[in-house]
């Protein structure tokens, strides 16, 4: 009976003892990372890695870089008087998405068109546009990955720290918690830090891919403004630009 009231009585002991020191000794951020073990060096690789793909995430996604104001405009002067060498270096000079795709099909539209040539000249535009697409949503993509491997990294650090928790109490630590107590600080350390990194890699997934999908939307449509912009007898027939 002796032996049964004392052991909550040291159990209470060793909490109260790491209640004192608590605040001081987890007060350092540096102190949390070492807590917690090796698995915030690979979560620390996913949040540097979020950081960097977010950023150039948002820099890709920028509405300058599809289809400037200032480019469709010189564009379209070029497009209703039939002037395809004078769009062609407008193309040429501009960095965006609607310069390179253009670069890439105006070499099938001729001064005077036929309508097999407009017919090529749109399907290049669309596999211009759908191959930019795809350049950008790779990087859009590699923020899914973050947001899937953080939390089962985070994961993996808590069920280290559990087994090592529980083979601290198989070798005699259950009547002192602060034998174990690292292991359990461990395992809940590394499951908040993968959450804190997953959840923002998500939500920044989500964002990015609505602003490629509305940007390439806005692209493909002023595309066809250009297309139906061209001179009479340089339309064989109406085709819109669909990007795959």
């Amino acid at each position: 009976m002796k032996k049964r009231t004392l052991a909550p009585l040291s159990f209470l002991l060793a909490t109260a003892h790491l209640h004192a020191e608590g605040p001081e000794s987890s007060s350092s951020l540096w102190s949390m990372i070492q807590q917690g073990g090796w698995a915030m060096y690979p979560l620390a690789a996913c949040s540097l890695a979020l950081i960097y793909i977010a950023i150039h995430c948002y820099r890709e996604t920028r509405p300058k870089n599809f289809a400037p104001p200032s480019l469709l405009k010189d564009l379209r002067t070029a497009f209703e008087t039939g002037n395809v060498p004078s769009a062609q270096q407008l193309a040429l000079g501009s960095q965006t998405t609607l310069g390179r795709a253009l670069t890439s099909a105006l070499p099938k539209l001729k001064s005077a068109s036929s309508p097999s040539e407009l017919e090529s000249f749109e399907t290049e535009m669309g596999a211009a546009l759908s191959s930019e697409e795809s350049s950008i949503a790779q990087w859009i993509h590699y923020l899914s990955v973050v947001a899937n491997v953080s939390p089962m990294i985070g994961l993996l650090g808590t069920v280290s720290g559990m087994i090592g928790g529980f083979q601290t109490m198989a070798t005699g630590g259950m009547g002192r918690p602060e034998l174990f107590a690292g292991d359990i600080g461990e395992a809940l350390i590394t499951t908040a830090t993968g959450l804190c990194i997953g959840i923002p890699a998500m939500i920044a997934h989500s964002v990015f891919n609505n602003r490629l999908q509305n940007a390439i939307t806005e692209t493909t449509r002023q595309t066809n403004a250009l297309i139906d912009s061209l001179p009479p007898e340089m339309q064989g027939r109406e085709k819109q630009v669909h990007t795959a």
